[in-house]
């Protein structure tokens, strides 16, 4: 039986830390940091972690919108799109999620680009 990328990534516990770092990563760049602007961090990381276990096979508890209502009118650049990648991968990496998981996690977030960008 193979394990689903849930589980690979660490379960709830890795995949919140994921998210945390993710979020962290976001506030902290320069390129993307004004659209999270008066967020509220700990709900948006929350959103992230359930988001990412939806997305990677693990419990289904995100309650938030689609991708497309979320990002509708926010005219998200490619360059943005890419800075937020950006922020992934280096929270994969300072996650110590492996390269198969990095793949699958890359895999994912590319097949979400439509609904983010330029919409």
């Amino acid at each position: 039986m193979t394990d689903t990328l849930f589980s690979r990534l660490g379960g709830t516990e890795g995949v919140t830390r994921i998210a945390s770092n993710l979020v962290d990563n976001h506030l902290a760049n320069p390129l993307i940091a004004a659209r999270f602007a008066g967020s509220d961090v700990a709900r948006l990381k929350q959103m992230a972690a359930d988001f990412f276990s939806l997305g990677s096979g693990g419990p289904q508890v995100y309650t938030g919108r689609d991708m497309l209502s979320v990002h509708k009118h926010m005219n998200i650049s490619d360059n943005e799109y890419m800075a937020s990648i950006d922020d992934l991968m280096k929270a994969l990496t300072d996650c110590g999620v492996g390269d198969r998981e990095k793949s699958d996690v890359l895999y994912i977030f590319y097949q979400l680009r439509p609904d983010v960008v330029g919409v």
